[in-house]
């Protein structure tokens, strides 16, 4: 039988029917190579990712006609015939009746299981094999079956292609559909070796009774034009029947999508041996759906896709976490924290009992990686992302160079700050345990180093001499705690310091950035309209003035263009606005200060060489004395070096090397006697620079289903990008030329923007916002679930008390202290177990080893838990699968 306007399949030809084996799916989608989104960092063996189609039989009864109507990934699109595109992905809202109904209809219906079906010809054969079925209803229905649906495919160019929601006129070429598919966008956003699944529903008027199939194909085969996609077939659904009320089987075939698009369901479906295994699968998703009742939600309302899907683990039949126990090494993650149970310490953290033990430990560790730290290096990510810290690194070495100049009365200055962060950087990168830190000078150490020279100045001592002991001592004490296995107390750095600490840091970047373009405003400043001192100025135009023109564009499908445009905008945007700021100002020839390279290599201190002398005019008792001072920064050495340290190496930003504290406090050690020894400043890690090179690394999936936000992946993990920032910062010195166009201005919002990236991705500062916020205008947190408004104000009351009284002895006199009061933050920590619960502490913060040790083997629940919980996520907390975890450290 053949419909009116309809062209039925002709013989399959060698291309139309052939199995997913045999098929060449095209570049990146070779059905056994590997995805960024799959499980193989985990040694899960998962099925693949199932598309589904949703194909209509519309006109009824005049001439009847397959059409796309819906898809499904990972979320459901719907075709909007009148805007002539597909809809946002969003979460499907089904009829409770349209689920009974379809259970109903595949009870009493044909299931093959295991089919054999190499074409599909050869399926919908086995389908029509039914007894209440005539010989005549037969023939009509594999005629019916057996026509090209009409799909809406977006292929390259301006005008409707064949097979599309709006064919052209003419003959058919029967090999469009093939070509069509090749160029169907949504091919690129499929993960390899991913699979169809066909629904076809429909009302058709000869048949008296309902008629339900539900297949399985023994081997995913390509089904030719069936599906818009060139992908193997899986699974495929017929629903047909005669008319009833309302859009019955349209509602039949959504549900039928729906249980397909479901990780649960389609597990149970791939491995069910019989109509009991299926039905049971039904069951369990009928079991938790969730009801919306009438008259309290809109039905045509679309739910957005949630920023991070609930975990699957915990729902996942039971034969199939069996498996996965077996093959998924256990790791702490967000969901831990509902049912906390004591964990061993992390490798890196664990003590040997002998001298040096965790040094050698850290070598061992790090050596086996060493060579990939170098060749993982080689992508154009990396380009950027030496461009972005160069510039923040440069800025950071002629800021905290002049400010030591001025706090050292020249004795030190900005070719010393130059060539000792070119220097320690280097050196650092290479031999280090974590290669993604970034030295520099920071605040505190500045603070001592002022202090240092004040107190030089006071006694009439030579200051570069006196200095020399300092670091000597601070080199001993911080080799006796590498010795010693020091840095497994950083175990007590919880959550509580590491926020403190970064925010501290994060606010001096951004008061340093805002105070120094507003003391521009007295040399440079704003002219108002209308006055004639400057050469020209600026003026908001008129309501006419300045208007934006918006232009329409004929569509093109460039989206793999676009989307590699949109890739080199994002990885390139830092670099990108700084030249675009260079670029204006030299357009405009706006009299900005710019960047000012010393231009002569030779000590700023005049007189001296580049070896500091031991003792100089000091008494040699001095050489002792320099014991105290040095015990001070030593504290504070170890505090700065390993907060950072353990902000960068959270679990959270999967990295797969490993961490090496005890390796990067040597480096840092032997770094300071060789700075003590040439007069240059002494380098710790910085934390803000330190995470916006991590954030700049960052790995994120690039096959993504409609609805989905990219994986994180983690970070790129080399020691390329840092050595290559420090050698060029080190030639800098002779790229004076170049670098004096670049506007300080620019330079000032690098600091400004990583200081509050810094600032904004913490929990503290969203805990601040909700002590601003009224309750009713709250956001629906996770942590306001299980913890009174109350207690957590009171712990955000405690952190900000902290952080004042930090900012207040770092800006007076008695930072001499500073890195004492840095050690109390422990104490501090220490003393909230008095004030809050271990469940408060649990949400709020994060529990101390000895807090552990205490939790019953049950582990420990959440006062506030009520049934459901487990499956609850919060904005709160480090969502690393979404791309917004750029730099957070909570």
């Amino acid at each position: 039988m053949k419909l009116p306007g309809q062209e039925e399949f002709e013989a399959p030809s060698a291309h139309d029917n052939v199995p997913a084996g045999e098929l060449d799916l095209g570049p990146g989608l070779n059905p056994d190579g590997p995805s960024d989104t799959d499980g193989r960092d985990l040694g899960i063996s998962r099925d693949p990712l199932l598309f589904i189609q949703l194909n209509e039989l519309l006109g009824w009864p005049q001439v009847l006609e397959w059409r796309e109507t819906a898809r499904w990934v990972l979320f459901e699109e719907k075709l909007e015939v009148g805007a002539g595109r597909w809809s946002t992905a969003h979460v499907p809202t089904l009829a409770l009746p349209s689920l009974q109904k379809l259970r109903s209809l595949l009870a009493e219906g044909l299931v093959l299981l295991d089919c054999p079906a190499q074409s599909l010809l050869e399926l919908v054969e086995q389908v029509i094999r039914l007894e209440s079925l005539s010989p005549e209803m037969r023939g009509q229905l594999q005629a019916l079956l057996m026509q090209r649906p009409k799909h809406h495919i977006n292929t390259s160019g301006t005008g409707p292609c064949r097979g599309s929601t709006y064919p052209r006129k003419g003959s058919y070429d029967e090999g469009a559909p093939l070509k069509e598919q090749h160029q169907n966008p949504l091919r690129q956003k499929l993960p390899p070796g991913a699979e169809a699944a066909a629904v076809l529903a429909g009302e058709l008027g000869f048949l008296a009774q309902p008629l339900g199939a539900f297949v399985r194909l023994r081997d995913a085969v390509v089904m030719g034009p069936l599906i818009e996609v060139l992908l193997p077939c899986r699974f495929f659904c017929l629903l047909l029947g005669p008319s009833m009320p309302g859009r019955g089987y349209h509602e039949m075939g959504r549900a039928a999508a729906v249980f397909l698009s479901d990780p649960q369901f389609q597990w149970s479906a791939r491995r069910a041996s019989n109509l009991h295994d299926l039905l049971a699968a039904l069951d369990a998703f009928l079991e938790k759906v969730t009801v919306l009742p009438q008259g309290r939600w809109n039905p045509t309302a679309r739910i957005l896709p949630p920023k991070r899907l609930p975990s699957q683990h915990k729902s996942l039949p039971s034969k199939q976490q069996e498996v996965k126990s077996l093959s998924i090494p256990h790791t702490t993650t967000i969901e831990d924290r509902h049912r906390h149970e004591p964990q061993a310490p992390i490798p890196e953290l664990q003590r040997t009992g002998r001298l040096f033990g965790g040094l050698v430990q850290d070598v061992r560790r790090k050596a086996s990686w060493y060579r990939s730290d170098f060749f993982d290096a080689l992508h154009p990510q990396c380009f950027s992302s030496v461009l972005y810290i160069y510039l923040a690194t440069v800025t950071n070495a002629i800021t905290f160079g002049g400010l030591l100049g001025d706090a050292t009365n020249g004795a030190q200055g900005v070719l010393e700050s130059f060539l000792g962060t070119a220097v320690a950087g280097a050196a650092f990168c290479l031999m280090a345990g974590q290669p993604l830190t970034i030295l520099s000078s920071t605040g505190p150490m500045l603070v001592f180093e002022r202090l240092l020279f004040s107190f030089s100045r006071d006694y009439s001592l030579d200051y570069l001499p006196f200095r020399l002991w300092v670091g000597i001592w601070v080199s001993t004490f911080c080799l006796v705690l590498v010795a010693t296995e020091a840095s497994v107390l950083v175990r007590y750095f919880t959550r509580f310091m590491e926020e403190g600490f970064c925010a501290l840091i994060s606010l001096i970047f951004i008061y340093d950035a805002l105070s120094k373009m507003l003391n521009l405003t007295s040399a440079y400043p704003i002219q108002r309209p209308g006055s004639t001192v400057y050469g020209c100025f600026c003026q908001y135009p008129g309501p006419e003035g300045n208007e934006s023109q918006r232009t329409r564009t004929k569509h093109k499908d460039r989206d793999d263009i676009l989307s590699m445009v949109r890739k080199v905008l994002s990885d390139f945007s830092s670099v990108l606005a700084i030249l675009l700021g260079c670029g204006l100002d030299t357009f405009l020839g706006l009299a900005t200060p710019k960047l000012m390279v010393p231009t002569k290599f030779k000590p700023s201190l005049p007189g001296r060489g580049w070896l500091v002398s031991p003792f100089g005019a000091n008494p040699w008792w001095l050489s002792v004395a320099a014991a105290l001072p040095a015990l001070l920064l030593s504290i504070l050495i170890f505090m700065d070096q390993q907060i950072t340290a353990v902000i960068l190496n959270r679990a959270e930003y999967r990295l797969r090397k490993g961490a090496g504290f005890h390796l990067d406090l040597f480096c840092v050690a032997v770094l300071i006697l060789l700075t003590s020894t040439l007069g240059l400043p002494w380098y710790v890690s910085a934390t803000v620079i330190s995470l916006a090179h991590m954030d700049s690394l960052r790995r994120e999936s690039r096959a993504c289903a409609p609805g989905q936000a990219p994986i994180f992946l983690g970070i790129r993990e080399q020691r390329l990008t840092g050595v290559v920032v420090f050698i060029l910062t080190g030639v800098s010195i002779f790229l004076a030329p170049i670098l004096q166009f670049i506007p300080m201005p620019v330079l000032y919002g690098i600091f400004l923007h990583m200081g509050v990236t810094a600032l904004g991705s913490i929990q503290f500062t969203k805990r601040v916002q909700l002590m601003l916020m009224p309750a009713k205008h709250q956001p629906d947190l996770l942590l306001l679930r299980h913890v009174p408004l109350s207690r957590i104000h009171l712990f955000t009351a405690i952190q900000l008390a902290c952080l004042g009284l930090l900012w207040i002895i770092k800006s007076t006199p008695a930072a001499i202290i500073f890195p004492l009061m840095l050690l109390g933050l422990v104490g501090v920590r220490k003393a909230l177990k008095w004030v809050f619960s271990p469940q408060e502490l649990l949400w709020l913060d994060e529990l101390m080893p000895e807090e552990e040790k205490k939790i019953p083997e049950k582990g420990l629940e959440p006062e506030h838990s009520f049934c459901g919980s487990e499956s609850e996520d919060s904005e709160l907390m480090y969502q690393p699968e979404t791309p917004e975890i750029n730099i957070s450290v909570n």
